[in-house]
């Protein structure tokens, strides 16, 4: 079968490998009809997460129909469509059943205290091999896949496994009510699907601060109140349009790949943190460079963190959902702990939150559809991903089409 695979930092090739087979009873093989590129997999590529295997098949997001089962799997059946969470849970041990899936003690054959289990991932995370592929082994079958509804269309589907989910889990960790005033810090898709979340759990305002034209245009769209980092210091803006108080809720939907502002008053106001950020570049992700002109790492590890932390309000509630590799030891404490700040933070347990969601798109409350903005064969995956790495105006999500 073809498959995306990861060969080493800036080499990704479409390659021929065997097709997967029932490993264990709880096993499922699943055909896949789509998947698509997320911006964990360009961590893999640009050697953020520095312990990816050669040969390991990337990809975490995944729709398709079941070919066949192990004996343990009892609730699917050959020929039923489903989408498949990115992260991978037991459903036993005590961690799964109180919806933390991300923590399972058993899926990760590293162990209970590896980290969490994903399709597509690094060393640590299993590895378990990928979901941009024309089939797929999924473990523990009998917890992960959820059937879908033939109302429900791959392209909505595609956006359940992964990036709606994440951004409901971020909105959630934030604790968002009726009324709040918000800041997302990203809105690339995981940040436009945060707003959206945002706006389903009632907030007053939202702000969401990128530099990409088209990015915040479909954030606009939303109804969000945008800064463009490049025009304006987003903790000054954030200050003056809340009264000098700032929201009371800050989402990070950026991680390590976070850029510093490249003119302007935000460019500014962080002359002084350039030197600590490019110490914590070298530092957290020595591999990191680019490719033939293509696997741009972020230029502010942490920038977005600490823009969060400045311009939260006083005991107000920080949420971290944006990737930061083990090894990422920066964070602005004093100034977090001196504003009585509530962090919350981790890798989201998608299963937990896939039957409401699936509902949600079932009924017409939201189409996540609109985010997909760009489609390629599987054939295309390499440019795709090129193009995806650049931060390319209007290239907001890219779904791959695998099969009908």
């Amino acid at each position: 079968m073809k498959a995306v695979v990861f060969h080493g930092i800036g080499d990704i090739r479409l390659d021929n490998v065997p097709e997967p087979r029932l490993e264990r009873p709880d096993d499922a093989i699943v055909r896949l009809t789509s998947s698509a590129i997320c911006g964990t997999d360009l961590h893999m590529v640009r050697g953020t997460l520095s312990d990816m295997q050669p040969g390991t098949i990337l990809g975490h997001e995944g729709v398709g129909v079941v070919e066949e089962i192990g004996a343990h799997v009892r609730n699917l059946r050959k020929g039923e469509r489903v989408v498949i969470p990115s992260t991978i849970g037991c459903g036993y041990c005590s961690y799964c059943r109180a919806g933390y899936y991300a923590q399972c003690d058993h899926a990760n054959p590293n162990g209970p205290l590896a980290g969490t289990a994903f399709f597509g991932g690094p060393k640590g995370s299993g590895p378990f091999q990928g979901l941009q592929a024309e089939y797929a082994r999924i473990p523990y079958a009998q917890v992960g896949p959820v059937i879908l509804p033939d109302s429900i269309s791959d392209n909505q589907a595609i956006l359940l496994s992964d990036i709606f989910p994440t951004g409901y889990f971020g909105a959630k960790l934030a604790a968002v009510k009726g009324g709040d005033v918000v800041a997302v810090f990203g809105c690339g898709p995981v940040g436009q699907f945060t707003i959206a979340s945002c706006k389903l759990l009632n907030a007053g305002r939202i702000f969401a601060i990128d530099k990409v034209p088209s990015r915040l245009e479909m954030a606009q769209r939303q109804g969000a109140e945008v800064i463009n980092f490049n025009d304006e210091d987003p903790v000054a803006v954030l200050r003056d349009m809340t009264g000098g108080i700032g929201p009371e809720c800050v989402i990070d939907a950026v991680g390590i790949d976070a850029e510093v502002a490249s003119g302007g008053p935000a460019h500014e106001h962080g002359k002084g943190r350039e030197a600590m950020l490019a110490k914590e570049l070298q530092e957290i992700a020595p591999h990191m460079h680019p490719v033939d002109g293509n696997w741009h790492p972020g230029s502010g590890p942490s920038q977005a963190l600490h823009w969060a932390v400045e311009s939260v309000a006083k005991a107000g509630r920080v949420a971290i959902i944006g990737v930061y590799p083990p090894a990422d030891r920066f964070f602005p404490i004093g100034l977090a702990m001196n504003k009585n700040l509530r962090l919350t933070m981790g890798n989201c347990n998608h299963r937990a939150y896939l039957p409401e969601l699936i509902q949600l798109v079932r009924t017409g409350a939201i189409d996540p559809s609109a985010v997909l903005t760009q489609q390629r064969e599987l054939v295309g995956a390499l440019d795709a991903y090129k193009a995806f790495d650049k931060r390319t105006d209007g290239w907001m999500k890219v779904g791959l089409k695998l099969a009908s």
